[in-house]
């Protein structure tokens, strides 16, 4: 049966709203050279971030993918969002095949297809964006088109690191750590600086499609902030408190795929042990990372476990390590235990999926060794938790990936005068993972402005300023100690008092009205769909 029609008042209304939309430069939408373009320019973001850095690319790649949606079919904004995406994360995240492949003893073509099972799922994020995007604009005029754009892009980039507990790689605004714009992260946080991003990139969009005097005052206006930006990174809003502590960081370096060896795990236990034993005594602070033992601290050898207490207490200094803690029969938790004068444990909060924990039934968790590892079965720690006291010093204390997450760590912030993190990047070998992941850690520093200490098990280990700055940092793979100073501030930026309540908050009142107002014109028009 054929669809009926439009009647003379539809095609009167949807007149009217062609004429109002923008005319395009660009190829005929039928064009297949629009999905490989949609396609490389997803592949291409991720060089905007760690290692590589050249941040200009986020600020053209999102007006490349403005110019091909504006005016696009729904089904060709969805196939064209998606394949953004799937170029995105099959570049900039796909590190995940080494730690199924490698460490997670999966064979190559269950690890492929696991690896595609991811970035095809993330990929559903900028292909749902685009088409909620181009269906929003179909029924608003063309002054609606770059709002729509910006806080919809902002708004799945949330949705995206909160949905299914959360993954906030790759969200534009940590590729601008080291950007004028940097000045506004302890104001709004990341989330903030990938809004200022977008807003700069429809600016680009713009400027690109049409010069007239809407476009003038846009480009003043982002120049404006750009320059308040490079302003804002000469304003403190901490300041420092007590003396500078001094710390000692061991980087083990031992292979990953000892972690679980039965007969590896005393020889890693002696190995920490061994390289701390000069410190005791000559610095405030010696941290081992996350897991840097990998047996059950109840479970250790009590000579053990009684040496390094007793060293710690002797010697005024305090160790900070990470290992697995409670009882394997019934709850665990991977965590970080504090040895010295005031003795505490911090149990992570924020696990990770399908390594820390697996949301499947038994038979499924027999389909990857992966998902059957020792140890897959962590419990969350509750979610509102005592400060670390390290060398007199309260500590916002997270775990590898928790870092990620920086409504989270807010929640020991202003009292914490210092961050610590211990991670476990060697699940993911010479990949881009640990340098991405230092690069959201330096963006917490930064939101904070707190130093931070940062030890991980095969590097990068690091000491970060309060301005999200590296003070000192260890090479990947290398044995070695770190020695450095971190100095304790208080205070309170705007980020810390408000989070992303003020940003997020501001998307969802937008995007709301923008539905709102779209679905208003849809029905008073009685226009199709």
């Amino acid at each position: 049966m054929n669809p009926a029609k439009p009647n003379r008042r539809q095609r009167d209304a949807m007149s009217r709203l062609e004429k109002s939309r923008p005319k395009n430069i660009r190829l005929e939408k039928k064009s297949p050279w629009l999905d490989v373009i949609a396609f490389f320019s997803g592949a291409l973001l991720p060089v905007a971030f760690a290692p590589i850095s050249f941040y200009p690319l986020a600020l053209i790649i999102p007006a490349i993918m403005f110019w091909i949606w504006q005016g696009d079919t729904l089904a060709s904004a969805f196939r064209r969002g998606y394949l953004f995406g799937f170029g995105m994360f099959v570049v900039g995240a796909s590190w995940v095949y080494i730690a199924i492949n490698d460490f997670g003893f999966t064979s190559s073509p269950v690890a492929i297809i696991l690896t595609h099972i991811f970035v095809a799922f993330l990929a559903l994020f900028p292909a749902l964006q685009a088409l909620f995007s181009v269906w929003l604009t179909r029924y608003l005029n063309k002054y609606f088109l770059l709002p729509v754009f910006i806080v919809v892009w902002v708004l799945f980039e949330w949705l995206r690191g909160w949905f299914m507990t959360g993954f906030p790689w790759l969200n534009l605004g940590y590729s601008f750590i080291d950007s004028p714009l940097a000045g506004y992260a302890p104001v709004l946080g990341v989330y903030g600086l990938s809004l200022l991003v977008i807003i700069t990139a429809a600016a680009l969009f713009k400027l690109f499609t049409s010069r007239n005097l809407l476009t003038i005052s846009l480009m003043f206006f982002v120049t404006g902030f750009w320059i308040i930006g490079a302003g804002l990174q000469l304003t403190s809003w901490t300041q420092e408190k007590d003396k500078p502590l001094s710390v000692a960081i061991v980087q083990a370096s031992l292979p990953q795929i000892t972690k679980w060896d039965p007969g590896q795990i005393m020889h890693r236990m002696n190995t920490f042990e061994e390289m701390s034993e000069p410190l005791w005594g000559k610095v405030d602070l010696i941290m081992w990372p996350e897991n840097a033992l990998t047996i059950l601290w109840g479970e250790a050898p009590i000579t053990y476990r009684q040496r390094l207490e007793k060293r710690a207490l002797e010697s005024g200094t305090t160790l900070v390590l990470g290992l697995p803690y409670g009882d394997i029969e019934t709850e665990y938790y991977s965590s970080l235990l504090v040895l010295g004068k005031t003795p505490g444990v911090y149990h992570k909060r924020h696990l990770v999926p399908f390594g820390e924990y697996v949301p499947l039934p038994e038979f499924m968790k027999k389909l990857a060794g992966f998902f059957d590892m020792p140890m897959s079965g962590f419990s969350s720690g509750e979610a509102k938790q005592p400060h670390l006291i390290v060398a007199g010093q309260k500590m916002a204390p997270s775990i590898c990936y928790e870092d990620a997450f920086g409504e989270e760590l807010i929640d020991f912030l202003p009292e914490a005068s210092l961050l610590i993190n211990g991670s476990n990047n060697a699940w993911y070998g010479k990949s881009w993972a640990p340098h991405q992941h230092l690069q959201i850690a330096r963006m917490r520093a930064l939101e904070t402005e707190r130093q931070l200490i940062r030890a991980t098990t095969t590097g990068i280990s690091v000491l970060v300023d309060h301005r999200g700055q590296l003070l000192k940092q260890t090479q990947q793979f290398e044995r070695t100690i770190l020695r450095g100073e971190v100095q304790p501030r208080s205070g309170a930026t705007p980020y810390v008092r408000f989070g992303n309540y003020p940003v997020i908050g501001l998307v969802l009142f937008l995007v709301f009205v923008f539905t709102v107002l779209a679905l208003y014109k849809k029905k008073s028009n009685q226009l199709p769909d």
